[in-house]
């Protein structure tokens, strides 16, 4: 691939990544959390499903295989981004991003507990860095708020998800894992938002403005483009670009919400986006028992 489309696409799905954070703060002044996270992947996922139906991509064929669709859903989907949408009622939205992009370094003490995944040296430095920007982050003390908990708790989820992918993924055609994961996510996100929370929808053009960003831009076309650009190349080596993603989250955060980030969070997240590279940059190298 030509390296200014490469760099363009990056950047530009970075960008949608980093940038939903704050959009979605902004949502939630009109839509309770969970709510507003279904109405965004039902939305994304119903319109990704009807395409994939169009194209005549193969679908799953067995009771089995829809089960592992829903699981990676309710893990990659449900649980991410309630967990994300409801750390945002109480931190800043950059601040969670910083937290929720901790999510490859999860995926290192993951994969050698649970898959037996072999890392090189590089690798577990990286998990180390990573670890202590949290803790630098967190305001060098390790007593949690709710918000730095449910962010945390979105990583983990990711993490979990991401392994699930990766031992159950080559099964799936690609798209149609995205549009079936989200689409379920999606309906146990409205399940939620009906039995857990005290839902509220003020529907006004801001309203709709942040959902159609959301599921068109935050979701459609973040991961069309995310996962073109991992096809075109190394994935290990494309995903150390990730370490943009919270750069944007906190830069839209300061430009579209005004926030204000302690100093100790930036340089916790310098920490964390370079556990996240060292981790993801030699990730093509790590393999099994």
């Amino acid at each position: 691939m030509n390296r200014s489309l490469f760099v363009l696409l990056v950047l530009l799905a970075t960008s949608l990544m980093g940038s939903s954070f704050a959009v979605g703060k902004v949502g939630l002044s009109y839509v309770s959390p969970l709510l507003l996270v279904g109405i965004r992947f039902v939305l994304a996922g119903g319109i990704m499903a009807l395409a994939v139906r169009l194209q005549q991509r193969r679908l799953p064929d067995s009771l089995k295989d829809w089960s592992k669709l829903l699981l990676i859903g309710a893990c990659q989907t449900t649980a991410v981004m309630g967990c994300i949408f409801l750390s945002m009622r109480t931190i800043p939205a950059g601040e969670t991003s910083i937290l929720t992009f901790m999510n490859p370094l999860f995926v290192v003490v993951f994969g050698v507990l649970f898959m037996r995944l072999r890392y090189r040296f590089y690798q577990w430095v990286g998990v180390v860095v990573g670890f202590a920007g949290v803790f630098v982050t967190l305001g060098f003390h390790l007593q949690l708020s709710t918000g730095t908990v449910l962010g945390l708790g979105s990583a983990i989820a990711w993490a979990v998800a991401t392994l699930l992918v990766k031992q159950w993924g080559d099964g799936f055609d690609r798209w149609v894992l995205t549009a079936y994961q989200m689409l379920f996510g999606g309906l146990l996100l409205l399940g939620l938002a009906f039995t857990m929370e005290t839902t509220r929808l003020v529907l006004n053009w801001t309203a709709m403005g942040v959902i159609l960003y959301l599921a068109l831009l935050g979701s459609i076309v973040q991961f069309a483009t995310w996962y073109y650009l991992l096809g075109k190349g190394d994935p290990g080596r494309t995903s150390a670009f990730l370490f943009l993603a919270p750069f944007f989250g906190v830069l839209s955060g300061w430009l579209i919400l005004r926030e204000r980030i302690h100093w100790y969070a930036y340089v916790g997240g310098l920490f964390i986006f370079l556990g996240i590279f060292l981790v993801n940059w030699t990730s093509g190298k790590s393999k099994r028992h």
